[in-house]
């Protein structure tokens, strides 16, 4: 059997794993990710923690194909290079990923692969976790930010600049508060990230007027838990706007199952119930019967999505 390393490489920590063609993790390792160093140090680290996996892999006797990572940032599949990131990982942008691992591990180039960490994510679930099985599946993804890919026949849809998939960053008609758009980390305004991100719901907690301590979006549920009728509005509004932007994204994909993942996701009803009430709401007659599934994989999903780069064909590169 092949077995593959995936590598999810976020903006506080990086997880890599050895990864079978079943799809299953056979061991893994994290280490914090190196945000404030520049992309020279973090391909150094990366590096070191994949040549670990490796050691070990061939210890075992595992044939190991190559390495394939999730990163964070806009990750341009073709050239292996980070297009553009945000400051959670400061002098990212322009780091030569895929080339510039595979010097420092002494590997092929074509050996190893990168995408958007999101992608990852949504590729390890339509391959071993909730949408395994199907041809098509939406994946969103509700946490920090919002994210989102749309997998095709087992491949990735990354859009001609390989921005697809942010879809954070549209307009929501609940990202308003008396009468004006919500800002947007991205820099515009109305979005849906603006409202359905775990900050957000903090921030739609205190603009409601809630008085009690509440440091993250936790703070909230547990406060709605409670009993606290502004929280529970507070995720309410928040879950609604998430189920309303993924309903409008299926209407025009069109997938065969929606999977809904990240943190929010994994607080269960008081913010699931809202969220699928809102989505089915805004779906056409035709879709009614879509399935609506959590992701099955929680935090390994990117790293099996990773190791699939590898151990699909070369001939089935990401489209593009």
């Amino acid at each position: 059997m092949t077995y593959a390393i995936g590598v999810d490489l976020g903006g506080t920590k990086t997880a890599a794993g050895v990864v079978s063609a079943a799809g299953e993790v056979l061991y893994s390792e994290t280490i914090p990710t190196l945000n404030r160093d520049g992309g020279e140090a973090i391909l150094d680290a990366t590096a070191a923690l994949v040549s670990s996996l490796m050691s070990r892999a061939q210890a075992e006797g595992l044939d190991v194909a190559g390495v394939g990572v999730g990163s964070a940032g806009v990750i341009d599949t073709a050239r292996g290079v980070v297009v553009s990131a945000t400051d959670a990982i400061l002098g990212w942008a322009g780091t030569e990923l895929t080339g510039g691992l595979a010097v420092r591990l002494g590997l092929d180039p074509a050996a190893v692969q990168a995408v958007n960490d999101v992608h990852a994510h949504a590729l390890g679930e339509a391959w071993a976790g909730a949408a395994a099985g199907t041809a098509s599946s939406l994946l969103v993804a509700f946490g920090t930010g919002v994210g989102g890919s749309f997998v095709l026949n087992g491949r990735p849809v990354l859009g001609n600049r390989y921005a697809g998939g942010h879809v954070g960053h549209f307009a929501s008609p609940y990202a308003y508060h008396r009468g004006k758009p919500l800002p947007c980390v991205c820099g515009g305004a109305g979005h849906v990230e603006a409202v359905a991100s775990g900050p957000a719901v903090l921030q739609s907690f205190l603009r409601l007027g809630g008085k009690e301590t509440a440091v993250d979006a936790r703070g909230v549920f547990a406060l709605a838990g409670a009993g606290n009728a502004v929280a529970a509005g507070a995720v309410d509004w928040g879950a609604s706007a998430a189920g309303q932007a993924v309903g409008g994204l299926a209407n025009i994909l069109d997938p065969e199952v929606i999977v809904v993942s990240g943190g929010l996701s994994d607080a269960g009803a008081p913010w699931w119930h809202p969220m699928e009430r809102a989505l089915r709401a805004e779906l056409l007659p035709a879709l009614s019967g879509l399935p609506v599934l959590p992701a099955k994989l929680g935090n390994a999903a990117a790293v099996v999505g990773a190791a699939r780069l590898v151990l699909s064909a070369p001939s089935t590169p990401p489209l593009s």
